[in-house]
């Protein structure tokens, strides 16, 4: 059982072609031999809570940190099988945040306290230092973007299908 909880904006990008094949399950090989690829975070709620102590020996805490208000982009750059592990990834928070929140997010987003980041976190080969940087999301009817300053700008649209008022959807995906 993990000791915090979020919910918020989460959306990615990556270097392949329309749908990522990776991300509808990692066994699959991706569009080129190496995925460059982003997660965008708006955690519009969220907290870690004090005491206990997650998993990898994180020490528990003197007090609850609230998450809300918080953006991260997460880079990684993957082998074109991901499930073959040693993804490269670092982690931006944004320049708003606070020491706590950062810490929080660094120990969220690294699997330090449990959860799907957990899983996530066995892919990881080389976790670069985390930075902090200016960081915008923005969402709009059928898209949106991130700009990291400096960094990198990258945005999703939603894809249209037959119904042109609907966007296509995915169902039955496990990664």
């Amino acid at each position: 059982m993990s000791d915090w909880w979020a919910e918020g904006l989460l959306f990615e990008n990556c270097n392949c072609t329309a749908v990522c094949p990776g991300h509808i399950h990692f066994s699959q090989k991706c569009t080129h031999e190496v995925c460059h690829g982003f997660w965008a975070i708006r955690f519009e709620g969220g907290r870690v809570s004090a005491g206990g102590a997650g998993r990898a020996g994180v020490e528990g805490r003197a007090e609850d940190v609230d998450l809300g208000g918080v953006d991260v982009v997460v880079v990684y750059e993957t082998p074109q099988v991901m499930v073959d592990g040693g993804w490269k990834q670092v982690i931006i928070v944004s320049d708003r945040a606070t020491g706590a929140q950062r810490r929080a997010v660094e120990e969220i987003l690294t699997g330090m306290r449990g959860g799907p980041w957990e899983i996530l976190a066995t892919f990881v080969g080389d976790g670069r230092p985390t930075r902090i940087a200016r960081i915008r999301i923005e969402e709009a009817p059928g898209r949106k973007s991130v700009t990291v300053k400096g960094v990198l700008k990258g945005a999703v649209e939603a894809i249209r299908g037959r119904n042109r008022a609907e966007p296509v959807t995915f169902e039955n995906i496990y990664n």
